[in-house]
């Protein structure tokens, strides 16, 4: 993933807040077996300290690949907005010369992944997903051979994906001025399309924090 300087994560407790502030779905990337393309899968997945945890049906075909490589990637995405060029236009161009562009927070982390399909351990996986899913408790015990799971497990498997790398991009224009991105983030705010409010958020937010930007 390219990351321009002014588009990186200020540190790493932004992104790790921006994930746990609901950012819990994203796609696991495997390597394809020789001659075939990669196995792109969309899930949700929950944090255990610093490893991701996901289960996928047995029938998918991402256990092929991942038998013949465990390194994948697993990318989060959101707060995503199109910027039209007249957005964008520099003081004195003309609007329809302005340059469009995509504003989103991205979370890309490369990881090794480490299969689960003994029962306890399918079990544990999934107490573990629903403690972040519910966390309210409603939902009935996770068990081998107990009713109602039990019996599907054996329909699925885990994947604990220990993390060995974090890219972080956050691109909301940070190295424009002050003026332009708060115009840019009132006029998001107007449309009020898709994720434009949490797209102006995030750029607000980034505002406040970096204010004019500086290499």
């Amino acid at each position: 993933m390219f990351i321009q300087p002014w588009d990186t994560a200020l540190d790493e407790a932004e992104w790790k807040a921006w994930v746990a502030d609901g950012h819990d779905f994203g796609q696991l990337a495997v390597n394809g077996p020789p001659g075939q393309p990669p196995a792109v899968v969309p899930t949700h997945f929950a944090c255990d300290g610093d490893d991701l945890l996901i289960h996928l049906a047995r029938p998918n075909p991402v256990w092929a690949a991942i038998e013949h490589d465990s390194n994948v990637t697993f990318t989060v995405i959101g707060d995503y907005a199109y910027i039209p060029g007249p957005w964008r236009a520099a003081p004195g161009i003309p609007a329809v010369e302005g340059v469009p562009t995509s504003y989103y927070a991205a979370v890309q982390f490369t990881c090794r992944a480490h299969v689960v399909d003994d029962p306890a351990g399918k079990a544990d996986l999934l107490t573990r997903q629903l403690a972040h899913f519910q966390p309210n408790g409603d939902h009935a015990p996770v068990a081998p051979g107990q009713p109602p799971y039990g019996r599907m497990l054996s329909g699925i498997c885990g994947l604990r994906l220990e993390v060995t790398a974090v890219q972080a991009k956050f691109k909301y224009d940070d190295h424009k001025s002050v003026q332009h991105r708060a115009t840019v983030a009132d006029l998001l705010t107007e449309r009020g399309q898709g994720l434009d409010l949490p797209t102006a958020a995030q750029q607000r937010r980034r505002t406040d924090r970096i204010g004019t930007w500086k290499p």
